[in-house]
């Protein structure tokens, strides 16, 4: 029974502290501006005690600049606008392989 008892506590003490950091991130609202117009300070700040997997953290990737060898652009999205950024991208690649695909068969 004493086994079972501190099974039980071990239990309640991992999950009473994620609950309750959960529960203070859930109620995040979305950044007030764009995530790309926010310093690198301003992000530190926003992300703050949110989970990286959480809808409204932010991150940011460096793509290079096309016709120059040094430039790059900082875009900043949630993780929420990244997921949507993603799958319209995969979209505009099923859509124009089926295209070619289909041009292709017509032609014979």
């Amino acid at each position: 029974m004493s086994k079972i008892m501190s099974m039980f506590v071990a239990a309640t003490l991992l999950v009473v502290p994620a609950a309750v950091a959960a529960e203070g991130t859930a109620e995040r609202a979305p950044p007030s501006k764009a995530p790309s117009a926010m310093t690198p300070t301003e992000i530190s700040a926003y992300n703050e005690g949110l989970a990286q997997t959480h809808p409204y953290y932010i991150k940011c990737r460096k793509t290079l600049e096309i016709g120059s060898l040094v430039k790059k652009n900082r875009v900043c999205y949630t993780n929420e606008k990244w997921k949507e950024v993603s799958a319209k991208g995969s979209q505009n690649a099923r859509d124009t392989a089926e295209a070619m695909t289909s041009k292709a068969s017509q032609s014979n």
